[in-house]
């Protein structure tokens, strides 16, 4: 029996649950569709990487994966009649317009007597799995994580080479880089590879590195685990017990939670996941257009929200600690939406996951699960000098501020002659703490 692999967030060969499903039927045929309504809404760094990682795919199939442009829903059962098969497999993908696109489909395929068999996920423990004990999602991480560990997952898939089927690709669409933009490798062989580094060198010191992003902490594997280059069970299944390891498996398992999150809330993707701030008071117009693009461009005069600003313009990469400084920044002292910086992140990251963006700036702002209440604001000079304590990173990102020898370089105020044309702060934190708050108590008094 012949059959469709549909590839989408599972670029890759190894450890592939639907893939050995079709492996073991007989001859596969390997799909990626190119579906506008995800094409036309991604930025050039995204369009990039899904090209790369396409690209490696390939490479490792032999020049057999098969690439078409169109709807799914017209694009995947054509496919399927072409090469005569009665099941197309997939794994399973839980955001909300993955859903969408594969109840349609499924329906598309049965008109034709084809069936879809979703096997496997982009996750360990597939959301909406872990419960509390009355059935109910968890909204904190760490009984989420006690439930997540409880629950456990399968061992890695015994990797197969299926029997691969051909037939004609359409015109690969083309995307540039953004000038200034540098990716690191891109494929499963440069993600194994990655990992095989952080798990012999790097992983012990891991828990005093992770929020370091002047020093090389952490596995960098998040763009990997976005595209599905390695699957987050092949990594889990070689930690043990020991503390690093543990605090690595807890990071995993936070992408996971959030996965869960927007399952059980999907409109949490653009909306609060606290309906009680909802109302927060925000700025707009003029003066915060040009406040959102002194942000966006790394011009506030803070170094620390610069520096990551303009790695994410450099690398379509932002540290995670920094991510969420320059997030707290723009919500709590330039009284923007979180929305619009979700956006911005979105257009420009290279690992851009819907639930971890969306709730990661929501953790930041104050307006989604747990761990950071609206109250707690970061203060990005004491953030810098903490985290990047000889002003490494800041330098690296940040040229005019190159005469400033160590945490100095987190205050170019104090000494503008050595800061060159580094711009004056655009706030004043302080004074803009006490206005998030002020605002915060301002909605609580509407309630």
């Amino acid at each position: 029996m012949t059959s469709v692999m549909w590839f989408r967030r599972d670029l890759r060969l190894n450890d592939h649950a639907a893939l050995a499903r079709a492996a073991e039927a007989g001859p596969v045929l390997g799909l990626f569709v190119i579906d506008p309504h995800l094409w036309d809404r991604a930025g050039a760094v995204r369009r990039v990487c899904l090209l790369r990682s396409l690209d490696a795919l390939n490479e490792s199939m032999d020049g057999q994966l098969v690439v078409r442009v169109g709807s799914p829903t017209q694009v995947v059962p054509a496919v399927a009649k072409e090469v005569g098969t009665s099941t197309v497999f997939i794994s399973r993908d839980f955001a909300p317009y993955g859903q969408r696109r594969d109840a349609a489909v499924e329906r598309a395929l049965m008109d034709n007597q084809v069936a879809l068999e979703s096997v496997g996920s982009p996750y360990a423990v597939n959301p909406g799995v872990v419960r509390k004990s009355d059935g109910t999602p968890y909204q904190v991480f760490t009984p989420f994580y006690r439930a997540w560990c409880e629950s456990g997952w399968l061992a890695p898939v015994a990797n197969t080479t299926p029997s691969w089927l051909s037939l004609v690709s359409d015109p690969w669409p083309t995307a540039e880089l953004p000038t200034g933009v540098t990716l690191p490798a891109i494929g499963e062989e440069a993600s194994l590879d990655l990992w095989r580094t952080f798990h012999t060198d790097l992983i012990d010191e891991y828990p005093d590195h992770r929020d370091r992003p002047d020093l090389a902490g952490t596995s960098s594997l998040s763009m990997a685990l976005r595209w599905g280059q390695v699957h987050p069970r092949t990594l889990l299944a070689e930690l043990n017990d020991s503390r690093a390891h543990d605090v690595y498996r807890r990071e995993l398992c936070w992408r996971e939670f959030y996965a869960d999150v927007l399952f059980h809330v999907p409109q949490s993707a653009q909306h609060s996941l606290k309906p009680t701030m909802q109302g927060m008071r925000t700025d707009s117009g003029t003066s915060a257009d040009a406040r959102f693009a002194a942000w966006a461009e790394g011009r506030t005069g803070y170094p620390f929200v610069d520096a990551g600003m303009r790695q994410l313009l450099a690398e379509g990469w932002i540290h995670n600690r920094v991510r969420m400084v320059v997030a707290s920044f723009l919500v709590k002292d330039l009284h923007l939406d979180w929305q619009r910086g979700a956006a911005h992140f979105m257009q420009w990251l290279r690992d851009g996951d819907i639930a971890s963006n969306q709730h990661g700036w929501q953790w930041a702002a104050g307006t989604g699960t747990d761990a950071a209440p609206y109250f707690r604001v970061f203060n990005p000079v004491m953030q810098g000098i903490k985290f990047d304590p000889e002003g490494d990173y800041v330098r690296k990102y940040i040229p005019e501020l190159a005469q400033l020898a160590g945490a100095s370089a987190h205050e170019p105020w104090q000494a503008p002659l050595l800061a060159g044309d580094y711009p004056e702060r655009i706030v004043d934190h302080s004074l803009e703490r006490h206005e998030a708050l002020a605002r915060l108590a301002e909605l609580k008094a509407d309630q």
